[in-house]
């Protein structure tokens, strides 16, 4: 049978680095669409600029934003199209560490949780042995 020797200290320690390299990533991501944001909105249109709105009339509900709508241009609709294209990329790189670090407190877990039990199966076993016995069997000598 294969042993295992797993130090959740260890454990411990390494999640805490995974956890600051997610927190790093959740910041380039947010980073990312921050300036893919910015960049479309600085692209500009291939309309000139009076028609580069489109008025809509109507009335607007009080804190709503208004109907009339910035005109997109090419680039602004690439970058909307990639970012559209990324997203479950995007998530699932969220969702793999999620699920590996929560993997990894589990299965931690369990080991603490079969090295108690295997603590408590061995504490009972010497319990039962009858002191008694032993001490004749000494005696016989």
């Amino acid at each position: 049978m294969v042993g295992w020797d797993i130090r959740p200290q260890g454990v411990q320690g390494q999640l805490r680095v995974v956890g600051t390299h997610a927190g790093d990533l959740q910041k380039a991501l947010t980073a990312l669409l921050a300036t893919v944001s910015e960049a479309a909105q600085a692209a500009g249109t291939a309309v000139p600029g009076a028609q580069a709105v489109t008025p809509l009339q109507g009335p607007v509900a009080v804190g709503q934003a208004p109907l009339s709508r910035a005109a997109m241009g090419p680039v602004a609709a690439a970058l909307g199209e990639y970012l559209k294209e990324r997203d479950k990329d995007f998530r699932s790189m969220a969702e793999r560490t999620e699920a590996s670090v929560l993997g990894a407190v589990e299965a931690t877990n369990a080991y603490c949780r079969g090295d108690l039990e295997a603590a408590e199966h061995a504490q009972n076993a010497a319990r039962s042995v009858r002191l008694d016995l032993l001490r004749h069997t000494g005696d016989r000598r």
